[in-house]
């Protein structure tokens, strides 16, 4: 096996053009991820084959939009397993949106093995191969690399080719060839990569349920501003203000100083630094009329009859899946069925992946037949 070091345009041109002629490649990321609101990136593994691999060293170039070309190609796949977080980094790093993505852990789930395996567990189970754990927390920022840390980055992509095609053969045996490509179509939706809406950070926040709709409005917008502040500062969201701050916030509705002093758990750092954007964020908050203000979480009471339905729904779609020896999480987790029969005659395919496209065709409709059933 050949393994080639990348620092300069030349050679990462070239390795372009190598992928680009062979028309499929694997990749993969080796990044730091702890001080930081984004992660940084230290290298980029990319196989041409399991013979061809070269790893490109991030902080030596000051331009990736090469590698930009390489995964925004739609005549090139790019294999990669968990694809929606790599390429929500390399998304960032080289401007580019990728497209003709073949996830190895979504496939799995429409092959027979489990849509959330791992890597090392993808390959034992479908080549025997065993990866090392050697450097799962290792400096992948040191200069020069270890042979074990080489080895290691290497043969996270060296077998992903290997992969894709034993993948392909199990899809072809359970006849689900139009699924996969529907599945993987998906994931040519730039929006999956881009930053998420900051007034959406407020789905993040455990512990708001018990929020009245105007606590939420104002929570909302404080969450709003914390996004963007860690987002400025490059700091993760909880060293700029805590969650559990932010919900004190939001019920004590601070409008001065004086008063956001008075705040239980606030620092004087805090209040210093950040007081000013807390106070507007309230504010804002404070404002929003009440027909916008986000709606309390329904408590849900104990109802026998749906929970009757939630377990027949949850029963026939892990029959049905595993009739077509597919995941039955891929189609729909239990806590999306569950959603679905507590929305019942509600239910639209906005709201429910299950009832779009081939999982529709698959249990989808059933399910909601299932959920809206009288009695």
């Amino acid at each position: 096996m050949s393994l080639e070091w990348i620092e300069d345009a030349e050679h990462l041109g070239h390795l372009v053009d190598r992928a680009s002629d062979q028309g499929v490649v694997g990749v993969d990321t080796e990044l730091f991820w702890e001080r930081t609101y984004y992660p940084r990136l230290a290298i980029v593994q990319l196989a041409v084959s399991e013979e061809d691999c070269c790893l490109i060293d991030v902080p030596a170039f000051s331009d990736l939009s090469l590698l930009g070309s390489l995964l925004a190609d739609p005549k090139v796949v790019k294999i990669l397993h968990d694809a929606p977080q790599d390429l929500s980094i390399l998304r960032r790093e080289t401007g580019a949106a990728p497209r003709n993505i073949f996830d190895t852990r979504c496939v799995a789930g429409l092959a027979g093995l489990s849509s959330t395996i791992s890597l090392r567990d993808l390959l034992a189970q479908l080549m025997g191969v065993e990866l090392a754990k050697t450097e799962t927390r290792t400096d992948w920022f040191r200069r020069p690399l270890s042979e074990a840390q080489l080895n290691y980055a290497i043969d996270d992509v060296r077998f992903l080719h290997a992969a894709r095609l034993a993948l392909l053969t199990r899809v072809a045996e359970r006849g689900v060839e139009a699924w996969l490509t529907e599945e993987l179509a998906q994931l040519d939706d730039s929006s999956l990569y881009a930053e998420r809406d900051p007034r959406q950070q407020l789905l993040r926040i455990k512990g708001s349920g018990r929020l009245t709709s105007r606590e939420l409005a104002i929570l909302r917008e404080l969450a709003a501003w914390r996004e963007l502040e860690a987002r400025s500062l490059d700091r993760p969201r909880a060293r700029v203000v805590p969650d559990k701050l932010l919900l004190d916030l939001a019920r004590a509705r601070p409008r001065t100083h004086e008063a956001l002093s008075s705040v239980r758990d606030i620092k004087g750092g805090q209040i210093k630094r950040f007081g000013g954007g807390i106070l507007e964020a309230v504010g804002t908050g404070v404002a929003v009329p009440d027909e916008e203000c986000p709606p309390r979480v329904p408590r849900s009471r104990h109802d026998e009859a749906m929970e009757r339905r939630g377990v027949a729904a949850i029963e026939l779609l892990e029959a049905r899946s595993a009739d077509r020896g597919i995941d039955h999480a891929l189609v729909a987790t239990r806590s999306e069925v569950r959603s679905l029969v507590r929305d019942g005659e509600r239910a639209d395919p906005d709201r429910h992946r299950v009832l779009r496209g081939w999982r529709r065709e698959f249990v989808g409709a059933e399910l909601l037949e299932l959920a809206t059933a009288p009695g």
